[in-house]
């Protein structure tokens, strides 16, 4: 067996590996039963040039096959592990036990505690344990000498909010605050980023009349959309919503609004969808896809954040076919689990993406266990009106 695997290791393509400058990741989600090995996955990863991945779960088989290939990865805490980790006790037996074998053959940088756990249907019963959970894993880190090397987080859904138009006026919903102002605490105390989870997508899909799809596309020839309040004027719809994250917190801690980064954990546009899920096409897709690699390859801040570059993961690699939900939650990948591309993208990554700078570049051009996007009807609730809350 040793042999086999010596073998294989020498057949993969190398993998790209993270670098300071690497801003773009991708979120590998595996809720299929029709899945390809993550040998493959890194295969493609190789491909793609992308030298960060999130992962949902701390799966071992999953961690150790990550194992030397230089690439970084996102570790989740699923939500159904809050509450045993949520006591001094269970976080360091957990961490001991699934986070320190890997290390540092894995290169973990960043653990999240749940996956839009404010927003999720469980959030009343998940909530009290979010934050003493994000606490206690972080102690345990510290006790092994492994916080300076691993982040503590949690990735929010953009429902967090109140509003979002414009982004200066964006606010954080009251009944979330009381979690929500201690965590932005723990994040200025740590050093970790705030995660959101964003989706165009979804704003264009619930009032096409009102959202001009190139917006919400990114794509560089729009004329963009202003703030009259902060004079600003967003030039694509992920920027705006990021820079209303800016806001919220700001407006919710000021004093941690100076320290802390604002990071989009999920991103995507699904290439299918039922009749009513209008705009989910693969032309489409490819669109929002590619302006998003295109946009981080920039290494461009945000209107209100010019300085500081955008760090976006990619929602999905593959498509995974046993995701609940609306059609379009299972065409949200860039292959099918065949290893083929769902469409092509033509862009590719800047050499630093994923390599040193004096290593070979990677290549966006795709042609020839999970989290994901949820719409929650979150997206233009409490806001002047839908169609203002939709149209950042």
């Amino acid at each position: 067996m040793p042999l086999l695997l010596l073998l294989l290791a020498l057949l993969l393509p190398a993998a790209p590996e993270a670098t300071p400058s690497a801003l773009l990741g991708i979120n590998y989600g595996r809720v299929g039963n029709n899945l390809p090995p993550t040998t493959s996955a890194l295969q493609l990863l190789a491909g793609l040039g992308v030298g960060r991945v999130r992962l949902y779960d701390a799966d071992p088989a999953t961690l150790r096959s990550f194992a030397n290939t230089g690439v970084e990865l996102v570790v989740g805490v699923p939500d159904e592990c809050l509450a045993a980790v949520s006591t001094p006790s269970g976080a360091s037996s957990w961490v001991r036990s699934v986070i320190q074998p890997a290390l540092p053959a894995t290169k973990i940088a960043v653990l999240t505690v749940g996956n839009e756990v404010l927003t999720g249907a469980n959030s009343s019963a998940l909530t009290p344990s979010l934050l003493p959970a994000m606490q206690c894993i972080h102690d345990a880190l510290v006790q092994l000498g492994l916080d300076k090397q691993v982040a503590v987080t949690t990735a929010h859904n953009l429902g967090v909010l109140a509003t979002s138009y414009p982004p200066s006026s964006a606010y954080f919903r009251k009944d979330v605050l009381p979690v929500l102002c201690p965590i932005l605490d723990f994040h200025a105390r740590t050093g970790s980023p705030f995660l959101v989870n964003a989706y165009p997508y979804f704003a264009y899909a619930e009032d096409p009349a009102g959202v001009e799809l190139e917006y919400a596309l990114l794509e560089p020839g729009h004329g963009g959309v202003p703030d009259p309040s902060s004079g600003l004027r967003y030039p694509n719809m992920l920027v705006a919503q990021v820079d209303a994250v800016y806001h919220a917190i700001a407006a919710a801690n000021r004093a941690a609004a100076r320290a802390v980064e604002v990071r989009v954990s999920e991103t995507g546009w699904p290439s299918a969808g039922d009749g009513n899920e209008t705009g989910a096409t693969p032309r489409n897709a490819a669109r929002y896809n590619g302006n998003v690699m295109r946009l981080v390859g920039e290494g461009k801040g945000t209107p209100l954040r010019p300085d500081g570059a955008l760090r976006v993961y990619m929602f999905a690699l593959f498509n995974e076919n046993m995701k609940p939900g609306p059609l379009s939650e299972r065409n949200y990948g860039l292959f099918k689990p065949d290893g083929t591309p769902v469409y092509e993208l033509s862009y590719r990554l800047p050499k630093d993406n994923a390599t040193t700078s004096s290593g070979a570049g990677g290549t966006g051009s795709i042609a020839g266990s999970g989290g994901g996007p949820q719409n929650n009807g979150y997206y233009s609730i409490s806001a002047p009106s839908a169609k203002a809350n939709v149209g950042w």
